[in-house]
């Protein structure tokens, strides 16, 4: 193991001359790295540039990332190295047969490193398509880059935690953040949790025995999802448009033929307060579907036995759905249940295209009805881009919706294999 400090030697003397081959070459391949390209693009990190229309921050943090990352999985690799040497040499001592040549050597990765061998080529990947824009965000939060410093005219620079201290210090933005923040959990809670109940209680009633044209209906709830979102949730916006729209011109008119109490046309589009509960009755339409769906493939799984026997002993309905039909449902849906909280945390696509996320505005740029997500696209795209408190928002959803999941997993066990 001491002689594989160099990658390669331990190899050579525990006779794996292939072996230490390719470990010696990985090593002279970093080394060689380094020199020509990797100590200048951490000195780029460290720096962001130091002449102004020369250098070009932004590629230098990508390019000093990338070489952070390469050093991560060579120092991983140097590990294995070692471990490798000393598992290797202690197999020897026990008298036990290891691959010399190269033909031995893939033979037996082949045999017993077949899954990660098949593997690799995704985690490889997965760090340029993933792993490096995460890091590359995390690193602009801590940046000054704005509409004042967007290079290469101008450079960017590190400023440390100054925009996590202006998001929550700063009045401006404090206020933005609070009411933004807060309307995304109720949001977040009201849409997710509507769209569950109303796929559980459209699945639990279409798998009763006595509900006829099962298919009819079955076809019925599944017209939300067949529709593209896209398209419903811009036909959603023209129907609460609030001087043409059917709600108020057919709806509410039709309805008042039969209530004693005229009900006054709502302004959909323009009161903050009637803008999220259209929303959050949208998102309850968009999403139910494939709660339904998810819910009758559990139902169709519960044996008719227990309600049988429920049945014997006095049970009611509810006490049939409490103790039966509920903990079936959640013992399979749960992380389903918990990703539709998540993704409505983080749901773009309805804020903005229903109403831009207004009407008005709280400030910092975002409107009324607007979200995290929502607010974030505005910071990069107004007319005086804000990339570092933007990122400094994201890595705050990202650690919101990770902990969150977290939680919630443990709590109901959801990844435990029984």
């Amino acid at each position: 193991m001491w002689l594989s400090l160099l990658p390669g030697l331990g190899q050579f003397k525990n006779g794996q001359k292939a072996k230490g081959c390719i470990f010696l070459g990985i090593f002279l391949l970093f080394v060689i790295e380094m020199i020509v390209f990797g100590a200048g693009a951490l000195k780029g990190l460290v720096t962001l540039g130091t002449v102004a229309g020369r250098d070009h921050s932004m590629f230098l943090m990508v390019r000093g990332t990338l070489q952070v990352l390469l050093t991560v999985i060579f120092v991983i690799f140097y590990g294995a190295n070692l471990l490798d040497a000393k598992h290797t040499a202690e197999k020897i001592n026990q008298g036990k047969d290891i691959p010399k040549t190269f033909k031995e050597l893939g033979q037996s990765i082949v045999e017993g490193g077949f899954p990660y061998l098949l593997t690799f080529p995704a985690y490889i990947l997965m760090i340029f398509t993933i792993i490096l824009p995460v890091f590359v965000t995390l690193l602009m939060a801590f940046t000054n880059y704005d509409f004042n410093h967007i290079p290469p005219a101008s450079l960017i620079s590190w400023i440390g935690l100054q925009n996590f201290h202006d998001m929550f210090m700063l009045s401006s933005y404090r206020a933005t953040f609070n009411a933004v923040f807060g309307w995304t959990v109720i949001w977040t809670l009201c849409a997710s949790t509507l769209q569950i109940v109303l796929g559980v209680f459209t699945a639990v009633v279409a798998n009763q025995d006595f509900i006829k044209g099962k298919k009819i209906f079955g076809i019925i709830f599944l017209l939300p999802w067949a529709v593209p979102a896209f398209v419903t949730i811009m036909s959603f916006s023209n129907i609460f448009n609030d001087s043409a729209g059917a709600i108020n011109v057919q709806v509410i008119p039709f309805l008042n033929h039969f209530l004693p109490v005229n009900i006054p046309q709502i302004s959909w589009m323009t009161d903050p307060f009637w803008t999220k509960v259209a929303l959050i009755m949208i998102q309850g339409w968009l999403g139910f579907p494939y709660i339904y769906v998810l819910v009758t493939g559990i139902l169709q799984s519960i044996s008719q036995d227990l309600y049988e026997a429920a049945t014997i002993d006095g049970a009611t309905s509810l006490q049939k759905f409490n103790h039966i039909t509920l903990p079936a449902i959640l013992g399979v849906a749960a992380p389903t249940f918990v990703t539709q909280y998540t993704f409505n945390f983080n749901n773009f696509s309805i804020i903005y295209l229903f109403n831009n996320g207004g009407p008005g505005d709280v400030g910092g740029g975002a409107g009324n009805s607007d979200i995290l997500i929502s607010w974030i696209y505005k910071l990069t795209t107004g007319t005086t881009p804000q990339y570092g408190l933007a990122s400094a928002v994201t890595l705050i959803i990202s650690a919101i919706v990770i902990c969150v999941s977290l939680a919630v997993f443990k709590k109901t066990r959801a990844f435990e294999m029984d």
